[in-house]
């Protein structure tokens, strides 16, 4: 693949997953986040599953891989996406993506501190920039209590995000297919939301309608099913940086459709709390993709 293609491919994925915080927000006028989180997952992963077997892929036979992926599961694709759209329920789509984008952030922070990771003096001062740009982010939301609450809960969000990406670093998912992997994940997560959503919020508030279908068909397959594919490819075929250049692409397209879609429009602190994460997210990637590539040549 040309690099040019390499490059638009990854704005491709950075469009399709920055464009889903607006399609969340369509969806959320016809439903409640947890039974919309849970609807996600079934389609999400039976479709990936689908495909997988397809494929001629087989699902792990072993148990401690099931407690490996129901560990990622849990964290990434349960409690991490279900506080996603419960947070972005409650801000607009553009400032969801950019609070959602420090999750490289706190993934090398907990990278430091659980595995005991290295880092350059030129990765602390990127997370110095993209936490206090959250900070200035966040800091006109805590006015309100709605708002304060939807900041709050997709930071923890990103935090369970970075666990999982995290734990998936430390343990071996080499041996198992990444369809296979998120396919598997999705319907843990689907096992675990489904009844909790039922339970906490029940199906009385929401519309059957093509209002929620096509947001959700959006949600569960070009957003998740498709950017997922496209992402394994760029990370076999691209270099670290432009393979994580996804990350800071993510939420300038979040803001962007905010802006086109939703009439969203930023103000001044928030786009300066946001151009700040964005330039600490940048910074923290190319520092460790620099790491990465001097330890490989180092071995070589």
């Amino acid at each position: 693949m040309s690099q040019r293609a390499l490059l638009g491919t990854v704005v491709l994925i950075a469009a399709l997953i920055g464009g889903n915080f607006s399609n969340i927000k369509f969806a959320l006028d016809h439903t409640d986040p947890f039974l919309f989180a849970s609807m996600r997952t079934v389609v999400g992963g039976t479709f990936l599953l689908a495909f997988a077997f397809i494929k001629g892929e087989r699902l792990p036979t072993n148990a401690i891989d099931y407690r490996n992926i129901f560990v990622v599961s849990f964290s990434i694709t349960t409690v991490s996406s279900a506080l996603l759209i419960y947070g972005v329920n409650r801000v607009p789509a553009g400032l969801g993506s950019l609070v959602s984008s420090t999750m490289p952030l706190f993934t090398a922070l907990l990278s430091l501190i659980l595995l005991g990771a290295r880092t350059t003096r030129l990765a602390r001062v990127g997370l110095a920039v993209g936490f206090g740009g959250a900070a200035v982010l966040a800091s006109p939301s805590l006015g309100g209590e709605s708002t304060a609450i939807g900041v709050i809960t997709l930071v923890f969000s990103a935090i369970a995000w970075a666990f999982g990406t995290v734990y998936m670093k430390w343990k071996d998912f080499s041996h198992i297919s990444p369809i296979m992997l998120v396919g598997v994940q999705l319907i843990m997560s689907a096992l675990v939301l489904v009844p909790f959503a039922l339970v906490v919020e029940g199906t009385a508030g929401t519309d059957w309608s093509l209002g929620l279908f096509v947001p959700l068909f959006y949600a569960a397959i070009p957003s998740n099913a498709v950017t997922f594919s496209l992402m394994a490819l760029v990370v076999k075929e691209a270099t670290p940086t432009v393979a994580a250049s996804t990350a800071y692409l993510i939420p300038l397209f979040g803001v962007f459709f905010g802006w086109l879609i939703r009439d969203e429009v930023l103000g001044a602190i928030e786009a300066l709390g946001g151009a700040l994460v964005v330039v600490g997210v940048y910074i923290v990637v190319t520092a460790n993709s620099r790491q990465a590539a001097a330890a490989t040549e180092a071995t070589t």
